[in-house]
């Protein structure tokens, strides 16, 4: 009686299908890219925040350049829509670093403009004129729109709202009179009020 054998084959391909889906598996692990571009998107949530550079004034918010973290849904869809905020690449890092620090050197470059003007006005006096009775007592006041506007004519920028007086002036006499230039500079003029020139008739 012939003796009838098994094709070895069927084992082999049961033994290499058994192993198959554990080396594919194991060979497809680190080749995920589309994973790793989801996680290093730049409005992916970390810890339930998006980090943004806001690129307008948003209240409550930030201003212009900030780095904030903020809601996903607040990002998507109401900042970056609106335009009012852009993602934080650490491209667009940069280009706000090089723009704060030009606004470094403006804000140092006025803030010299500013020392230059408070002292030149220092070594400058004022003269207003008023009508004024025996006693000295005005019959009007000397305001801030007042000094402001002599410093005007004697070539000076400034606005009623650098002048800092508590109130009115009401009588003659020397005054020291505080001026808000701007930043964190100040400086002080000297303001006479004297009775109001007339021609005296000839005797």
């Amino acid at each position: 009686m012939a003796k009838t054998t098994k094709p070895k084959t069927s084992k082999a391909k049961a033994g290499s299908g058994a192993g198959q889906p554990a080396k594919t598996a194991a060979a497809a692990a680190p080749r995920q890219p589309g994973v790793e571009r989801r996680r290093s998107h730049p409005l992916r949530a970390k810890n339930g925040h998006l980090s943004v550079l806001l690129t307008h004034d948003v209240p409550h918010v930030g201003r212009p350049g900030d780095l904030v973290k903020v809601k996903p849904g607040f990002a998507r869809n109401y900042l970056l829509p609106q335009g009012l905020a852009t993602f934080a690449t650490p491209h667009n890092l940069r280009i706000v670093e090089k723009h704060r620090q030009r606004l470094r050197e403006l804000e140092e470059a006025r803030r010299a403009d500013l020392l230059a003007l408070a002292a030149q006005i220092a070594q400058r006096s004022l003269t207003i004129e008023a009508n004024a009775n025996e006693e000295g007592h005005l019959y009007g006041s000397v305001n801030a729109d007042q000094i402001a506007a002599a410093l005007h004519g004697e070539g000076f920028p400034i606005t009623t709202e650098n002048v800092r007086i508590e109130g009115p002036l009401k009588d003659l006499g020397l005054y020291t009179i505080k001026l808000h230039l701007g930043q964190d500079v100040e400086t002080e003029v000297k303001l006479w009020v004297v009775p109001t020139h007339t021609e005296e008739a000839p005797a």
